[in-house]
């Protein structure tokens, strides 16, 4: 397998989902349009907070769901930027030493050099056959 050089990792595209992306962003627009609409329908009996409640519930699920659309894995020249629903985390490239990314697993897997593993959410089964790709292109960036 050809070595990547730290050129062509710094200039290689972003890792983005394709299905995941848009399924969370419909779904966070329509929930947040819906509890909006829900709460300014609501009966009379039902007070302000009720409909604050409400709005506020349906904030934070659009808010979890553009935490979704927005995961990537950005290859740079030092490593792995992965940013998976949590925050981000740059992993160097001499700490990966393996990419998995067996039939069933939801996404890929890189093993890190002390002994742990970490899931790149950027490459999803859900996308079909690009997700092998995809994951084909991880593994020849990490050069293992």
């Amino acid at each position: 397998m050809p070595t990547v050089t730290a050129p062509d990792r710094a200039t290689a595209a972003v890792f983005r989902p394709t299905r995941g992306r848009w399924v969370s962003t419909v779904l966070g627009v329509a929930t947040l349009v819906g509890s909006v609409l829900l709460a300014l329908g609501l009966p009379e009996r039902f007070g302000v907070m009720d409909q604050l409640t409400c709005i506020g519930i349906g904030a934070g699920v659009a808010v979890l769901m553009s935490r979704y659309a927005t995961i990537h894995a950005r290859p740079t020249s030092e490593g792995l930027y992965v940013r998976n629903l949590g925050p981000g985390e740059l992993v160097p490239w001499e700490q990966i030493t393996a990419v998995r990314f067996s039939q069933g697993m939801p996404w890929p897997r890189i093993d890190l050099a002390d002994g742990l593993d970490m899931a790149v959410m950027a490459i999803q089964r859900s996308d079909g056959p690009v997700s092998v790709d995809e994951a084909q292109r991880l593994a020849d960036l990490v050069g293992r």
